[in-house]
């Protein structure tokens, strides 16, 4: 059994680690509500976006927009990874790692596969593997949507070029504090899905300056708010899970703790025990 001193080292040490999960859970939560405030305000805008080029989209000619819409054979893949820059967040960054390993060693085996990270984490475990191509983890230190659509325009112009036949977006998304999804997403080409045509005169439209031009100035907003909201959703995904996993963690040493308190109590009650019978047991000696 350890004596008292060891105890009592570690039981200040627990002590000192419970106040720090603490502290780190109440400010992930204070930041949780900030970023889940935003992530539920953009969700309806984008998704109603998403729907209007869709709707229009899909009356048009094959023609149009077409340098964003081309499916071609898959070859050169750019995934954009998201993560955090920070740790200490239960699993959030370790299944978008297992997620993107997956990608790699099955799907887009033997694709020549690029990278985009977003999040240092991600970065770091890729940095050595000849995948990455930029590093845009500064995201995290001001995020706001125009240094987001920086990058969605530069990913959109390399598409064009034909350096990529397909761009993917891989992160978490929003459910609540303790629940995040992984999201395997298209971001390019752009898919146009074909809506059945509704005979009712009350849904004709009139469209200026016409629905091509409409649909030309759609489409790159609409990636830029797709991956603005990929980004939001990992922000939140990221101190709801630090939070969850900072929650747990204040609790397994505020049990820890207990524990070794009752350990400490029994050596003490041992060390007075003995220090008692030694007494007895001289006492004894010198009356014999």
């Amino acid at each position: 059994m350890a004596n008292l001193k060891e105890i009592r080292n570690r039981i200040t040490s627990v002590g000192s680690t419970m106040q720090i999960t603490s502290a780190m859970k109440l400010v992930s939560a204070a930041k949780l509500k900030k970023a889940q405030d935003s992530i539920i305000a953009l969700r309806p805008y984008a998704n109603k976006l998403r729907e209007l080029v869709q709707n229009i989209s899909s009356n048009l000619d094959s023609e149009v927009g077409t340098a964003l819409t081309e499916q071609r054979e898959v070859k050169n893949v750019l995934l954009v990874v998201i993560n955090s820059n920070r740790g200490l967040c239960g699993g959030y960054n370790s299944s978008i790692i297992k997620k993107v390993n997956s990608l790699l060693q099955n799907e887009l085996k033997g694709k020549n596969v690029e990278m985009i990270t977003i999040g240092k984490k991600a970065f770091d475990a890729y940095k050595n593997t000849g995948h990455v191509k930029q590093n845009a983890s500064s995201i995290w230190d001001n995020l706001n949507f125009n240094d987001v659509a920086d990058v969605a325009n530069a990913m959109t112009e390399d598409f064009v070029e034909g350096k990529y036949d397909q761009i993917r977006i891989i992160y978490n998304k929003f459910i609540n504090a303790v629940l995040q999804e992984v999201q395997n997403e298209q971001f390019l080409p752009v898919q146009i899905e074909q809506v059945e045509e509704v005979n009712n005169e009350e849904l004709e439209y009139i469209f200026e300056p016409g629905k091509a031009e409409i649909v030309t100035d759609l489409i790159p907003l609409t990636l830029k708010t797709q991956l603005y909201k990929a980004v939001l959703d990992a922000n939140a995904s990221e101190h709801g899970a630090r939070m969850t996993a900072m929650h747990k963690a204040t609790d397994n040493a505020e049990e820890l703790k207990r524990n070794l308190v009752i350990q400490y109590n029994k050596a003490r009650q041992a060390a007075i025990t003995n220090e008692i019978l030694e007494i007895v047991s001289g006492a004894e000696a010198l009356n014999a």
